[in-house]
């Protein structure tokens, strides 16, 4: 099982790779490559349960499909998601919700987003009690009502804070840091200036890592495509093709064939 001490050597050595995953299916097929961390990402609010953004999800549906997904990950480590409101409202709060992920689904870290006083607080106060935390910065989707919308974050004067905040959150005990729609020679100032790996996800190729969801290089999710997605297959329509030719064969009574009927 792979580590936080093995996370940071590769960081520092080779590209460290995550892909989400939300069911034991998706688990088994990703665990099986060359993958470092599953990441169990709130993102299944939009992609598994249709929602138009992320806040929806639970905490309760975060554990159980952190369950499904640990039981499929093989050697890689998985982190949870921390959804919103689970670690907002006080540190004691959250430790109890960050614990119950850990104890109850099997999870080796959770992600938590932004840096505020409180976020700060909340990633030392995790760290204290042997909780891993990876922080997010740059583009929060948690915070997509206070945003408006989906942009890139850290133009302007909004680059220096996003630095300090980096550091910060490494202060705070983050063992690793995702920086999400950031310029990417802002992300790699960021990079540079600080000893935990970042790990990308349309930041830029200097970041020690990358992140994606799956649904998205599979080409199986249209709702949303964001420009730093390459989508490497098309999925989606490999499916449709698959059900309308299992629909045109039952009715013209290709399908069951001798093959595939018992005698």
């Amino acid at each position: 099982m792979k580590t936080i001490a093995d996370i940071k050597k590769k960081g520092k050595d080779e590209k460290i790779i995550v892909l989400t995953a939300f069911d034991y299916l998706f688990s088994t097929l990703i665990s099986g490559c060359d993958i470092d961390i599953i990441l169990v990402g709130d993102s299944l609010s939009l992609i598994f349960g249709g929602n138009e953004n992320t806040l929806p999800a639970t905490l309760d549906e975060m554990i159980y499909h952190t369950k499904a997904v640990v039981r499929g990950a093989g050697n890689c480590m998985v982190v949870t998601d921390m959804p919103f409101m689970s670690y907002h409202v006080s540190v004691e709060e959250t430790k109890r919700n960050a614990g119950r992920i850990i104890k109850e689904s099997g999870a080796q870290g959770v992600k938590i987003e932004g840096a505020t006083d409180l976020t700060l607080s909340t990633i030392a106060a995790l760290t204290d009690i042997e909780i891993p935390v990876i922080a997010h910065l740059g583009l929060t989707p948690q915070s997509i009502n206070a945003l408006g919308e989906y942009k890139v974050q850290g133009k302007g004067d909004e680059a220096k804070k996003l630095i300090a905040d980096a550091k910060r959150v490494q202060e705070a005990g983050a063992f690793a840091l995702v920086l999400e729609c950031v310029p990417q020679l802002l992300a790699k100032e960021i990079t540079d200036s600080i000893s935990i790996p970042t790990i990308g996800i349309g930041a830029g190729v200097h970041c020690n890592g990358q992140v994606l969801v799956t649904q998205d290089i599979l080409g199986m999710f249209d709702k949303i495509r964001p420009k730093f997605v390459k989508r490497y297959k098309e999925l989606g329509k490999e499916v449709t093709d698959a059900v309308n030719s299992f629909i045109n064969e039952v009715k013209e009574e290709i399908f069951p064939s001798d093959e595939h009927s018992f005698k």
